[in-house]
């Protein structure tokens, strides 16, 4: 018997996914305690569902019939249950069988495989997801196909089956439909899953931001406290649907006019969103109450959880329990609220006071309510609006993950701005915003390099450094402050992108101009010679200048500098239509302004400005209004400006290669079958933990992948030296191999270039009366190879973003400076390209100061094999090459060190998952 507390238990099976219409469910084994809860289960199933799936009437489950649907061995026999608090709503399972079609064990690597869906929840994408969980099982077994046999009429089955990716094959036999799929995860199915993903995630999201309908639980009676005013919020704030209070002591039918009641449950309509401000010892009869009444998602404003210590942390992990038992979502908790800009929705759910922020293009996350109110305020103040705001306090459920799945698909949304202060799963994240930032930008500030309380995910172990050129990497626009988040973010909302990094600077002051060129050189732009219109140009001027600017194919980007008239008689919404004629006249390019001290101005070029009624009509134009669709942003000094569209170059670089990924290329002598075996054969006898392998066994790994290290020869003594040295031929070098020595040349622990047995028996005596004994130093001999570039290669799994591919120089200057690049695996041809070129020290392998370019393309297929290697094989924990030496044609790997453990049960390329608790 097997139950959830037995060590054999596979608790790492448990799982809790989102679901088409973005529910959750919990999936988990199936035990021998759940034989009511099946018995309950089948009940509900309609008889047609139960013909389906038995091939004959079954009104219900014999006795024998509970005993095999509930005792597994959960090896050869798995079954798979989802539930939603304690009711199963459907369920999954598997028998191996052998070539006969009868129950066997391994080495078989079939099963057949079945699922019953109870009738309620069928099309919320129950079975695919638990597809996907049981094929993930069944590839940990050792099983290697499903089979399956459905009948004709049973299309709900037959397209579950067909849509989920994998290889399959399908014939007609006795009356039904034989299925056969090959569980090995292809391409398609891999975008099969990551595609259902998106959809029920933005979907789960979608159902917190447009409500049908609204209850505050916890306002007070007084008025005063945090959730009397989240429901002055939303009443003020035009919300569409509706709206009700709940408080325990209410007295009257109305709280600040909004209908009242006791609790929850006395609420005779449904409520789709719950916005809970009581105190944390109250919330889980909060939670309750809204499961019970089917609330579909929560905000939780309540403090007193992760942010407050260990005790408040189990509290939160006992929340999240709780909120998805009921198959609900949950922002926060300790969360400042969300707000949509939508005109048919009207939800300011959050502690920001009424009127909202004005409708716009632009989708705001933070976690910190703090960091979130700074974001409305720069916005507001600079006349933008937004699309969404979400600020998710803990973020104990609802991540920036799910919100960016929710922005990529929003046709409301065209920008998207995180403050975050941990990416929790950068791995997730980086595939995630790549494929977001495809389409529109991402721009991302970190607030913090280490996980804060109240933060349940794990973060990375990957130094700041590398988190940011993965998220370069992905196409993410990462800033350094909310500041430049603002300023970025203004610039991407209303302007095109450029087409290149060649900027035209024009305006009324000589010196704000040359500190715009200074900050373009700084920044790697191409500026032109900056045009002074001196302090005597009229709005006419400024609009004759820039529409010049605009139209001339030199300029990819517009700078315009303005400070004040010394007479003060040009209105600045005159300057304002001005600048925006030239714009509409010209469109394609953006244009930024920097001015100094004119407030008005701001106001005017921004998109309530557009709106706004004109000072005095423009000669050129009779209306009483400006351009209501040219917004252009104006920044206070010219280093904010020229960071804005740096920041938008760059990534419109991004975009245009982002169009053409590269390919991950196929090598003919890749041995994969031959370096899973040997794998296997190393970890036989190893337990938990990292091994560091020989220099033999990390030598004959390699070379299943075409990877082939130079060998050594060990030296104990200087006569096993010289025999070395015969053996390889002359010249040779002599190293050091311990570890303190290793790999540091500066430190005198390798000769080179030894020409004969005098040379090598001098250098042997040289390193041993220098540095140590022969046992102390390990000395090895190694044939010489040609001369080159230095570098080392290296590829290392973190548990929350996989596997780094790294490249840098050899040597302490470049450990000192941390001038390394990194790319995520798998790499692409166009990755480790792109990887060798974007280290500070690039120039080196390319002919600085005269000297022969190495051999790049062999570099970069050195690059793509080893980015194979740990890809296919998440055995392979840890990889180092140093040096590489790369000379004028080839190039040699020196040294290899390879880390190798038992790969994690799942990984990100495993079935959709939230994040465990």
């Amino acid at each position: 018997m097997t139950t959830a507390s037995d060590p054999s238990y596979p608790a790492h099976w448990e799982a809790d996914v989102v679901l088409r219409d973005g529910g959750t469910a919990r999936i988990r084994p199936i035990t021998t305690e759940d034989a009511g809860r099946l018995v309950s289960f089948y009940e509900q199933v309609s008889d047609e569902s139960k013909y389906y799936r038995f091939f004959a009437p079954y009104p219900r489950l014999s006795a024998r019939d509970v005993h095999r649907f509930t005792h597994h061995d959960y090896v050869d026999r798995v079954g798979l249950a989802a539930t939603i608090g304690e009711e199963f709503i459907g369920t999954v399972r598997y028998d191996r069988i052998g070539p006969d079609g009868r129950p066997a064990s391994a080495p078989a690597d079939e099963a057949e495989v079945a699922f019953l869906v109870q009738d309620a929840h069928q099309g919320r994408g129950v079975a695919s997801a638990l597809l996907e969980h049981i094929g993930a099982v069944a590839r940990e077994r050792g099983i290697r196909r499903f089979a399956a046999e459905v009948l004709p009429a049973n299309n709900k089955m037959i397209k579950v089956f067909k849509d989920a990716g994998y290889e399959q094959k399908r014939s007609f036999e006795d009356g039904s439909v034989h299925l056969t799929l090959d569980l090995e995860p292809t391409a398609e199915s891999l975008a099969v899953q990551r595609a259902r993903e998106q959809r029920a995630e933005a979907r789960s999201v979608q159902r917190l931001l447009t409500p049908r309908s609204v209850a505050v639980i916890g306002v007070s009676r007084s008025g005063g406290g945090v959730g009397a005013a989240a429901l002055r919020n939303l009443r003020d704030s035009g919300f569409r649907g509706h709206l009700y209070a709940v408080n325990e002591a209410a007295a009257t039918d109305l709280l600040d006019g909004v209908r009242a009641y006791r609790t929850l449950g006395a609420v005779d309509a449904p409520v789709d969103l719950a916005v809970i401000a009581v105190p944390a010892g109250r919330v889980p009869e909060a939670v309750a109450a809204c499961g019970e009444h089917g609330v579909q998602g929560l905000v939780v404003l309540s403090a007193g959880y992760g942010e407050s210590g260990a005790a408040g942390l189990d509290r939160q992990r006992e929340l999240v329990r709780q909120v998805r038992s009921y198959g609900m979502r949950l922002i926060g908790p300790n969360a400042y609220g969300v707000i949509n800009t939508a005109p048919e929705v009207g939800l300011n759910a959050s502690l920001t006071p009424a009127p909202a922020p004005n409708r716009g293009r632009i989708g705001l996350f933070t976690q910190s309510g703090a960091i979130g109110i700074s974001l409305l305020s720069a916005l507001l103040r600079r006349g933008e609006g937004l699309s969404s705001f979400v600020s998710a306090g803990n973020r104990a459920d609802v991540s920036g993950n799910d919100i960016l799945q929710y922005w990529y698909e929003d046709e409301a949304t065209d920008v998207a701005l995180m403050y975050l202060e941990t990416l929790g799963n950068p791995r997730k994240f980086t595939r995630l915003a790549r494929r977001t930032a495809a389409v529109k930008p991402v721009v991302v500030a970190r607030g913090g390099r280490h996980t804060p309380a109240g933060h349940v995910v794990p973060g990375t172990r990957l130094p700041d450094a590398t988190v940011s050129a993965l998220l370069r990497q992905a196409g993410v626009i990462r800033v350094g402050t909310v500041t430049e988040l603002v300023d970025v973010g203004l610039l991407l909302a209303s302007q095109p992108l450029p087409a290149g990094p060649r900027v035209a600077i024009l305006g009324n002051s000589e010196s704000l101009g040359v500190l715009a060129y200074d900050a373009c050189l700084a920044q790697g732009l191409r500026p032109g010679a900056p045009q002074d219109l001196t302090t005597a140009a009229t709005p006419p001027d400024f609009r004759t200048a820039l529409a010049a600017a605009l139209g001339s194919a030199e300029n990819d980007a517009v700078i315009v500098t303005v400070i004040p008239w010394v007479n003060e008689q040009e209105p600045q919404d005159d300057l304002a239509d001005a600048l925006r004629d030239a714009v509409a006249a010209h469109p394609g390019k953006p244009v930024a302004v920097v001015h100094v001290e004119l407030a008005e101005l701001v106001d005017a070029l921004s998109p309530a400005g557009a709106l706004a009624p004109r000072t005095r009509p423009a000669d050129e134009d009779e209306g009483g209004y400006a351009r209501p669709d040219v917004r252009i942003p104006a920044y206070p000094a010219a280093e904010r400006a020229v960071r804005a569209v740096a920041e938008a170059v760059r990534y419109g670089q991004w975009r245009r290669a982002a169009a053409d990924a590269g390919q991950v290329p196929e090598y003919e002598d890749i041995d994969e079958a031959g370096a899973a075996a040997r794998l296997a054969a190393l970890l036989a006898d190893v337990g938990e933990g990292v091994v560091t392998l020989t220099e033999p066994d990390a030598t004959a790994l390699l070379a299943h992948y075409g990877i082939r290290v130079l060998p050594t020869v060990a030296a104990p003594t200087a006569d096993a030296a010289v025999r070395a040295a015969r053996s390889l031929g002359y010249p040779v070098a002599l190293k050091t191999t311990a570890p303190h020595l290793r790999h540091r040349a500066d430190l005198g622990g390798v000769r080179l270039d030894l020409g004969g047995e005098a040379d090598l028996r001098r250098s042997y005596e040289e390193l041993t009366e220098l540095l140590g004994t022969p046992d102390e130093l390990l000395p090895v001999v190694q044939a010489m190879v040609p001369r080159g570039v230095d570098t080392v290669v290296r590829s290392v799994i973190d548990p929350a973003a996989g596997a780094v591919l790294s490249f840098g120089l050899a040597g302490v200057a470049s450990e000192l400076l941390g001038d390394t690049a990194h790319r995520l695996v798998p790499a692409t041809d166009r990755d480790a390209a792109g990887l060798i070129r974007s280290i500070r020290a690039a120039p080196l392998l390319f002919g600085w100061r005269g000297s022969d370019p190495v051999d790049t393309p062999a570099l970069e297929e050195l690059l793509l094999r080893l980015s194979r290697l740990v890809d296919d094989h998440p055995e392979v924990v840890g990889v180092t090459l140093e040096p590489v030496v790369v000379a004028t044609e080839g190039l040699s790997v020196l040294s290899a060190s390879v880390r190798v453990a038992h790969p994690p049960a799942r990984t990100d390329m495993g079935p959709r998952t939230l994040p465990s608790y």
